[in-house]
């Protein structure tokens, strides 16, 4: 029998205590006397959000597929426990055995987010793991982060001893052979690092040095030490089918926000989004073959229970055996009271067809992602979506039952104007307009439109990484010059306007393209009680803004100005396979308003090919 690390007063006193006893159905479970190496992997957020996430689920397995690891979880305390852990002195622990993390060999960070940078020191802090990677001694685990974030890894880099850059299933095993090598040699913590920095795909911060120019922009990235590349290769996964795949993955004890079970059916986009990351980070595109994607519903639903299956991809729609898969898995499921989970679909005939087979029309609501309100600004985004397409589906979606839409757009692109927001308004409007040109009788009562708008973060990586952001006023004005646009429409009483917070949307710029001197502020805002700031309930922007002052770091250098065409940036030493060429070319035609055909159409050389030995999509250059 475990011995919980909480004890029962604690656990009646907190909020969920099932968050923190472990012991869920398919958690792995191993006798510490046989294993060589612990692992624990960390999702720095609340439990309901990190048992969500498929990336960590696929670790566990794989790591525990190995006879002499044994891999742990744990996520961050929610702030009741957080505050009982630091008055009671009880050290961060693992769910699965309930030891203390600083006991583990290694600590695993996936980094999903720029606002749970301070989450990531909350993990460390509790564990008793002092903070920065150069303080650390033998009797503490290696740090690894890994993640999006990960590619501009430098605002963070003091904190962590490794980063692994790219797909997990790649080199984690010959990281973990030469740890066990390492282990039993007596030799130093910094020899083991060494060892690690020759693995590709691995990035060690402390062998690196950032030089500046006087004006603060990056002078220089070298390495300071032999074993360290100047080059840190992204690692990926070719043969997605034969990869590590969960078939039991945890289940929860409580309702998570994706209680269900994930097919991840594709790597990868063919969309070239200028504004996406991951679009970029995960090229090229990799199917995962369709026979063994049914056969993944079938075992995965047997050995967790779930009521519903979701297909995980950055564009469903693209999966090039999708109508075969979905109509499979309805045929196969449906009657049996599975539910069948789409998103990321394009709302064409084939998709409503479908949906109108898997959802309660009257209940559920269709999702489009215009992201502009002008075609001239999605010619700039490069989103290869018009108007008539966007009417059409809309129409279709209305004629068949749907009276709910969510139109998705982003403030504060590049050359916007302010003829580009109001379109926001139209563009639903004409929306709203669709749906009241059916004849009445054919109609289902009223229909509501709702759009959003987050605001534009340039990303690493991206055709925008050149790009100016506004400040969080601007941002606003914006945001309330749409919405007075909305109030202006004939059918103002089927829309409704929302949009993001600009304050957090600030911070996510800095950290995004940050260098190595924001640290001290990440670190201050921590000091100052900033703590789950992705949290709107427990985002304290004053306390944020009091810390960027305490270390004199300037928000308007990292955010408000554009940068030049050869400005050397802090993630330029990862190649992620897309060029640095292709992607100023691609913020050029934005400029120009040009659209680049996605790669289903034409390959652009964006230089992805390179990991399938010189094939990209469907085997062409």
């Amino acid at each position: 029998m475990r011995k919980l690390a909480l004890d029962d007063d604690i656990l009646l006193e907190i909020e969920k205590p099932a968050r923190y006893i472990g012991g869920e159905v398919n958690a792995v479970m191993k006798n510490v006397e046989d294993i060589d190496v612990r692992f624990a992997m960390c999702f720095p957020d609340v439990y309901e959000i990190g048992m969500s996430h498929l990336g960590i689920q696929i670790l566990y397995d794989m790591f525990n597929r190995r006879e002499d690891v044994w891999c742990e979880r744990v996520y961050s305390p929610w702030h009741d426990l957080d505050k009982v852990m630091r008055e009671q002195k009880i050290p961060l622990f693992a769910l699965e055995s309930q030891d203390p993390i600083k006991d583990f060999d290694f600590l695993g960070i996936t980094i999903q987010f720029e606002m749970c940078y301070t989450n990531i020191l909350q993990i460390l802090d509790l564990s008793q793991i002092p903070l920065h990677a150069k303080d650390r001694t033998l009797d503490d685990p290696f740090v690894i982060g890994g993640g999006p974030c990960t590619y501009n890894p430098e605002p963070i880099a003091e904190f962590f001893d490794i980063f692994y850059i790219g797909e997990g299933e790649t080199a984690y095993d010959e990281l973990l052979d030469a740890y066990k090598e390492w282990k039993g040699s007596g030799k130093s913590r910094r020899e083991f690092l060494e060892r690690a920095a020759q693995i590709e795909g691995l990035y060690v911060p402390i062998f690196y040095d950032a030089e500046y120019n006087e004006d603060g922009t990056l002078k220089s990235f070298t390495p300071n030490n032999e074993y360290a590349s100047a080059v840190v290769k992204k690692q990926i996964v070719m043969d997605v089918t034969d990869a590590p795949y969960p078939m039991k993955p945890v289940v929860p004890f409580i309702k998570v926000t994706q209680d269900r079970v994930v097919l991840e059916i594709q790597r990868g986009c063919i969309r070239g989004c200028r504004f996406c990351q991951a679009g970029m980070l995960y090229r090229p595109v990799r199917e995962r073959n369709v026979e063994r994607l049914k056969q993944y519903a079938h075992d995965m639903l047997q050995n967790t229970g779930h009521e519903e299956i979701s297909l995980s991809s950055l564009s469903s729609s693209d999966y090039s055996e999708l109508k075969e898969l979905v109509t499979y898995l309805i045929d196969e499921f449906k009657n049996k009271g599975i539910n069948i989970s789409l998103p990321s679909l394009r709302i064409d005939a084939f998709s409503l067809d479908v949906m109108s087979k898997v959802q309660d029309i009257r209940k559920s609501s269709l999702t489009f992602a215009p992201e502009a309100g002008s075609q001239r600004m999605r010619d700039v985004i490069n989103k290869g979506l018009t108007e008539e397409v966007i009417l059409n589906g809309a129409g279709e979606a209305f004629e068949g039952g749907w009276t709910k839409v969510k139109l998705y757009f982003m403030l504060g692109l590049p050359t916007e104007t302010e003829e580009d927001m109001k379109e926001i308004a139209h563009l639903a409007e004409k929306v709203a307009r669709r749906y009241y040109e059916i004849p009445k009788d054919q109609r289902h009562g009223k229909c509501q439109i709702t759009a959003s708008s987050s605001f534009f973060v340039p990303k690493p990586f991206t055709p925008f990484q050149w790009a100016p952001m506004c400040k969080a006023e601007e941002y606003m004005r914006r945001a309330h010059l749409v919405n007075d646009e909305f109030k202006e429409q004939l059918n103002r009483k089927s829309l409704k306007y929302n949009w993001h917070d600009a304050e957090v949307t600030v911070l996510e710029g800095i950290m995004a393209r940050g260098d190595r001197k924001i640290s001290k502020a990440i670190e201050e805002a921590y000091r100052l009680g900033c703590l789950f700031d992705s949290w709107t309930e427990s985002f304290h922007n004053e306390l944020w803004m009091q810390a960027f002052e305490n270390t004199g770091v300037d928000i308007d250098f990292y955010n408000l100005r554009e940068r030049g065409e050869d400005e050397l940036f802090p993630w330029d030493f990862i190649d992620i396979g897309v060029t640095r060429k292709f992607l100023r070319r691609e913020w050029e035609r934005a400029m120009e308003e040009k659209v680049t055909p996605n790669c289903r159409m034409q390959c652009s050389g964006c230089g992805a090919a390179k990991f399938g030995g010189g094939v990209c999509y469907e085997g062409k250059n």
